[in-house]
Formats: structure tokens, sequence, C-alpha cells
């Protein structure tokens, strides 16, 4: 594979952070641009995070002296010096449509952490396990652009990672309703117990938006491609409850499913130990070896001890067992920022990099 340059936009983020680790080695990506917003502009990429770098391990050496530039003011420049960007902002929603237009427009493909574009018909919401076929509606969508390089994609809500991954495969047996509850940490907020001490031995039982996405985007995911739009799914039915939790990274999810034909617990576990995607079959870098991982022990899987399996990729389940109500209850886990959020924008970048999305 021949190697791509890349730029990290909303490098001084906490989601911009895990990108700057999990690209600072990549074989394939090689970081020639970080830019933030006009404020950390010109500065190095070290001095304009300062004292709020919350990864565990140091910035990587080899960008930590990289200068900063405008994501906004300099998306010309940008573009010209890389083959494609990685997108991670806090801004308005409408103001990260435009940006991230503004980028592909100007020839340069965007892969996206951002749900601004999620709902966009054109724009593929790739779990590159679940539904990497999505990618073809780029073609229509840079029609709609005028574009020959340039698109946006993007990657879902981080919670949704732990509970749909683990529904797909079971989907051949009718999944009428499903009911979760997730349990989501305080990086998901891009915060730490430092920065956010109200979190410690709490639990907030509000995330803004989180249920209304954990409700609408697996049916994006689970749709078809029709024309020059993909168009949702009508079911399962799903209802959500999203609580934020004294964590610091790993979302757990309650999952209750009920199906029109009903699986033996048996046949369940049989299609998550052999559940794999186009990541596994193209051995693509970061994809894990064995996407969902089922643990027998009752009081598995646990936030501390499972969410980084497989450096942090794979999809961690538990306590399956037969409901009063629906027809099994079962218990997920997934790595929030990295596969949740850089981790499954870096996986989706290298389908797209397999696929030649970027020559």
């Amino acid at each position: 594979m021949k190697k791509y340059n890349v730029g990290i936009i909303g490098a001084t983020g906490m989601v911009g952070q895990r990108f700057a680790l999990l690209l600072a080695n990549h074989p394939w990506f090689n970081v020639t641009v970080v830019a933030a917003s006009p404020r950390s502009a010109g500065k190095t990429l070290k001095e304009a995070i300062g004292n709020r770098w919350a990864m565990q391990e140091p910035l990587p050496e080899k960008l930590e002296n990289l200068i900063v530039m405008d994501a906004n003011a300099d998306v010309e420049k940008i573009a010209s010096m890389v083959d494609f960007v990685f997108c991670a902002v806090d801004m308005k929603k409408d103001e990260i449509r435009a940006l991230e237009e503004k980028y592909a427009k100007a020839e340069c493909p965007v892969v996206s952490n951002n749900s601004a574009n999620r709902g966009t018909p054109d724009v593929p919401m790739v779990v590159p396990e679940l539904n990497p076929e999505h990618i073809e509606i780029i073609e229509a969508q840079r029609k709609r652009l005028g574009t020959k390089r340039g698109f946006i994609a993007v990657k879902s809500n981080c919670s949704l990672q732990s509970y749909v991954p683990a529904i797909h495969p079971l989907r051949k047996f009718g999944v009428k309703n499903v009911l979760v509850c997730t349990y989501q940490a305080i990086s998901g907020a891009g915060k730490t117990f430092e920065r956010w001490p109200e979190m410690v031995d709490n639990v907030i039982p509000y995330i803004g938006g989180e249920e209304e996405k954990s409700e609408r985007e697996p049916l994006k995911i689970w749709g078809k491609i029709e024309g020059n739009e993909i168009v949702n799914a009508t079911s399962p039915n799903i209802t959500a409850q999203c609580l934020r939790v004294a964590c610091s990274d790993g979302h757990m999810a309650a999952v209750f499913v009920s199906f029109e034909n009903k699986p033996s617990k048996e046949e369940i576990l049989e299609c998550w130990k052999n559940f794999s995607g186009v990541p596994q079959e193209l051995k693509l870098p970061s994809a894990p070896k064995q996407f969902l991982n089922y643990f027998e022990e009752n009081d598995r899987p646990q936030t501390k001890l499972d969410r980084n399996l497989e450096g942090g990729m794979a999809i961690s389940i538990g306590r399956l067992r037969e409901d009063t109500q629906y027809d099994y209850k079962f218990v997920c886990l997934s790595h929030n920022t990295l596969r949740g959020a850089a981790g499954g924008a870096v996986l989706m970048a290298e389908l797209l990099a397999a696929k030649g999305y970027f020559d």
C-alpha cells in the first residue's frame, strides 16, 4: 500500500489527540498537517495543546513541533499538502457542515468524526465491518459537489459501536424491537476527571442529543443505497436511554432484543463467534482479528479490564440470557475514543484507501 499524507483538523481536542497517537506510526498514513482554531494557529502542536493533553501516552515527538494551521482560513493550502484529512472539530453543526464541504470542494477527501453530516443522504456513515458497501455512494456525492476527488465520509456515534455490531449478525432472525441503555464514559464529552470534578462519584442521566442518535443512526447503517442516496432501514424499532457515568474511557450498553424468529442461545453465540467483515478479509492495519468477543464469566465484560481488547478496536459482549419481556438480553462494551471515535475513523480511512478512494 502506498503512503498517504494526511491532516488532522481539530488536532488539539481530545479526539484529535487520539488521532495523533494512532497515526504517529501508522504504516499507510503520514501526518503532515495539523490544524485547529485561529487561537492555536501559528503555535507548535505542543504549545497549542499546552496542559490540555488528555491521553495517558505522551504526544508523539514527530508531531509535537508541527505548526498548527488555521482549519478554516487555510483550507486551500492544507488541501494542497495532503491526500485527505481527518476532521474532529468542536463547532456548531452548520459551521461543521460548511467546513467539511469546503475541504471536499477543494478536492480534499474528509474522514469525519463529527455528527453534522451523518444525516446527509449521500454521505456514507460507515462501521467498516457492518456496511462497507455504503462507500459506493461517494460517486453520487461527488456529482452533487462537482468534485473529482473530494468527498465526505463519516463514522457513526460512539455509543452505537458497542451494541450495533452485536445486533448486526442477528438480523437474519428478524430483529424486531431493541431497548438499549448506555453507560458512557466522560471522555465521550471530551473531558477528564481533572477537568470535570463534578463527575467523580456521580452519574448524570442525560446526554444531550445522544438518545436520538442512538435510535436513528443504526437505521442508516442498516439502510440501502437507492439511486443517489442512502435510504434508512425501517426496522427494528429502537428505544434508548443514555447515561454519563464515572469512567474515563469505555461505553457500556445493556441491550434487550426481540425477534421475528427467536434463535437459540447457541445460535446467537455462533453468530458472534463467526462474524467478521471486509476489514478482516483485507487485513486492514487497525482491524481487530476477532471483532466480536463473548465472555462466559457473569461479571464480564468490565470497562477497566476489557475496553482495550485488540487495541481498543474489538467489541466485548457478555451475560446473554433469556428475558421475561424481550427474547434475550446481554451487555456490550466498546472503547469510545478508539473504536468509537478516532480508531473507527482510521479503520474507515484504511477501507477507503484499500478501495482506491484517495487515489
